[in-house]
C-alpha cells in the first residue's frame, strides 16, 4: 500500500502518522471516463476511503482498485454504465445473483441515484475491510471432479461454421478456453446481450484470442497480479 509519512514538528513529541496516497493511475482513470461516469467514480472513491482510511489504490485488470491488507473492492466505467463491487462479495452479501448483468453486487450504476445509501456502503467497506484483517480468505469457487462433456448450443455451432478463422481458432482450444467462451455466451439473460457476445466472441476468435485475452497482459500496465487473481478475472 502506498502511503506517505506526515511530521508534526509543533508537538513536543515527534508525531508521525501514515496517510494513505491516492494513485495518479486513478485520477487519470476517472478523468477519461464518460462525463456521467466521473460523479459515480469520484463518490465511491471518496466512501472507500471514508469507510477505511488506511486504504490504498492500485489498478488491477486496468481499472481502480482499493486495497487493505489484501484487494478490498474495485470499480470501473463503461461506456454507459459503471460498476462497483467487493472482492469478498459472497462472504458480505451471500450468495446472490443481480438483475443486471454486470460485474460487482450492484448491477448497473447509471447515475448516483442508482447506489444504495452511504451509511449502507460504507458498513459494507468496513465489513471487507474487517475480513481482510481477520485474514479471511475468498471462497474458492467449487471444482468439478469429473470433467463433463462441453455442449456448445445450436446456434453458436451454427454460426461458427460460417467463419472459418473463428472455428478453427475455437477447435484448437483446450476444453476451459471452450467453456469459457460456452458459458459467457449462454449465460446471457437477454437476447440482445447474447447476441453482441455472439459478435464479439467471433471476432475474437478470428483474432485466436481466448475470451479473458485482456487480462492476460495486464498486470504489468496495471498493478501486479497474483497467480489467484490471474486465474479469476472479474466478469464483464
Amino acid at each position: 500500500m502506498k502511503a506517505r509519512k506526515l511530521i508534526d514538528r509543533g508537538s513536543k513529541d515527534l508525531k508521525i502518522s501514515l496517510m494513505p496516497a491516492k494513485d495518479p493511475r486513478v485520477d487519470a482513470y476517472i478523468a477519461k471516463a464518460a462525463e456521467f461516469a466521473r460523479p459515480i467514480l469520484q463518490h465511491l472513491r471518496q466512501l472507500v476511503h471514508t469507510g477505511c482510511p488506511a486504504v490504498g489504490e492500485t489498478l488491477k485488470w486496468n481499472m481502480p482498485a482499493f486495497e487493505y491488507q489484501g484487494i478490498l473492492c474495485g470499480m470501473a466505467a463503461f461506456k454507459q454504465h459503471c460498476t462497483f463491487g467487493f472482492w469478498k462479495g459472497e462472504l458480505i452479501f451471500g450468495s446472490r445473483t443481480g438483475e443486471n448483468e454486470a460485474m460487482g453486487q450492484f448491477g448497473r450504476i447509471t447515475s448516483l441515484a442508482d447506489l444504495p445509501k452511504d451509511k449502507l456502503i460504507l458498513s459494507w467497506i468496513q465489513k471487507a475491510a474487517a475480513l481482510n484483517e481477520a485474514g479471511i480468505r475468498k471462497p474458492a469457487p467449487p471444482r468439478s471432479k469429473l470433467k463433463k462433456d462441453l455442449v456448445v448450443p445450436d446456434y453458436f455451432r451454427s454460426v461458427l461454421k460460417k467463419n472459418k478463422k473463428a472455428r478453427t481458432t475455437f477447435e484448437a482450444f483446450s476444453y476451459s478456453h471452450q467453456k469459457e467462451y460456452v458459458e459467457w455466451i449462454t449465460e446471457a439473460k437477454r437476447e440482445e446481450t447474447r447476441a453482441i457476445r455472439i459478435k464479439t466472441a467471433l471476432k475474437w476468435l478470428a483474432q485466436g484470442k481466448a475470451r479473458n485475452w485482456k487480462y492476460e497482459h495486464c498486470g504489468a500496465a496495471g498493478g501486479t497480479l497474483t497467480e489467484k487473481e490471474r486465474r479469476s478475472p472479474p466478469r464483464v
